[in-house]
């Protein structure tokens, strides 16, 4: 097999032969037709997430040992199983669930295994779908998605559940509350597509490029702010009524979290998502007084990829914008995310 590889942190992914695996017991070998690319692939491939005052967390010092075959956004084939799996059968094509856990711990047990300590996610922990075929420990993990394109199926894997997730723990929102999402990405503006689906709240988007705010009022934001402004917290106020009743941060800054906390309404709720990293100070009395409540949101369940793919199976989620182009031209696509030169829609890698 070959596969695209981290041969130094930050430096132009290797193309490498390795031999194909064989599945034992209840794993099934993919043979690999598309793999999205994720930002999260840029802060592994770079080697590290910044943490901020508090330094790097270094994927060297959480065991990564390279060469490391990035990429989690994946549709496969089957091409072989393993002796004791089943449910699937030789060339059939599936979204692969990459948020794998060990499978034996209590977490996991539960079917919680985003909460597993000794996760094994494909392309985070094992290597992932930036090569021809790729290693699945269980069929369970295998998603139909008939219906629908392949390329788009593959970002629900990632980005599309990412989104999903943190919509789920807004809870159920009326017509008169305002969610505000912070960062018109393709995390943002997936999210603006999937809330107009599945809930009837007015929708603010926040980001610094008029741009973006433009696709996010295309995707059906009721209004946009850019966030360059010198009064944005007064405006975000004034337009929701007295602050956002949720804000999801797309972005995960020090300055979009404490943006999130200013404008928040009290009793509001924050969901924080991004990973950009770097560190803010707050006032615990902000918090208390206006009795927040704020969570972070990472991912989601394979339950979630189900119900997303269910959902948009239904024809009431648009597809997002994907640019379809060879895996050879992986390295291009994580610096075009590094830049934010990717342009509208996000890379998939084509495998033939």
């Amino acid at each position: 097999m070959k596969k695209l590889a981290i041969t130094q942190w930050g430096e132009p992914l290797q193309l490498l032969d390795a031999e194909t695996p064989a599945p034992q017991g209840r794993e099934v070998l993919m043979k690999t037709q598309a793999c999205g690319v994720c930002h999260s692939d840029v802060h592994v491939w770079e080697g590290y997430f910044d943490l901020g005052s508090k330094g790097k967390m270094r994927m060297a010092d959480r065991g990564m040992k390279l060469p490391f075959t990035l990429g989690h956004e994946i549709v496969a084939t089957v091409a072989a199983l393993g002796p004791e799996a089943s449910g699937v059968a030789v060339g059939q094509s599936y979204i692969v669930y990459p948020w794998i856990g060990c499978g034996t711990c209590a977490a996991c047990a539960s079917g919680d295994e985003l909460m597993c300590l000794q996760a094994r996610s494909l392309g985070l922990r094992c290597d992932g779908g930036y090569a021809d075929h790729v290693l699945v420990p269980d069929a369970k993990y295998l998603v139909p998605y008939d219906g629908l394109s392949r390329d788009v199926a593959c970002t629900y894997a990632c980005s599309g559940i990412t989104a999903y997730s943190a919509l789920k723990k807004i809870g159920t929102r009326k017509e008169s509350d305002w969610l505000c999402i912070i960062g018109c990405g393709g995390l943002g503006i997936g999210a603006i597509r999937i809330a107009k689906a599945i809930s009837p709240a007015r929708i603010l988007a926040v980001d610094v490029s008029d741009a973006r705010l433009d696709l996010a009022k295309a995707a059906g934001a009721d209004a946009v702010l850019n966030s360059t402004k010198a009064d944005i917290v007064s405006q975000i106020q004034a337009q929701t009524g007295g602050g956002p009743h949720a804000t999801i941060d797309f972005v995960g800054s020090g300055e979009t979290f404490a943006l999130a906390v200013d404008t928040a309404r009290r009793g509001g709720q924050i969901v924080i998502v991004g990973l950009f990293g770097g560190s803010t100070t707050l006032a615990p009395l902000a918090i208390t007084t206006k009795l927040l409540r704020i969570e972070g949101s990472y991912v989601g369940t394979l339950q979630d990829l189900k119900d997303l793919v269910a959902l948009a199976q239904t024809g009431k989620l648009p597809p997002v914008a994907t640019i379809a182009m060879p895996y050879e031209r992986a390295t291009e696509a994580l610096n075009a995310l590094k830049q934010g030169t990717g342009g509208e829609g996000r890379a998939v890698l084509q495998f033939s």
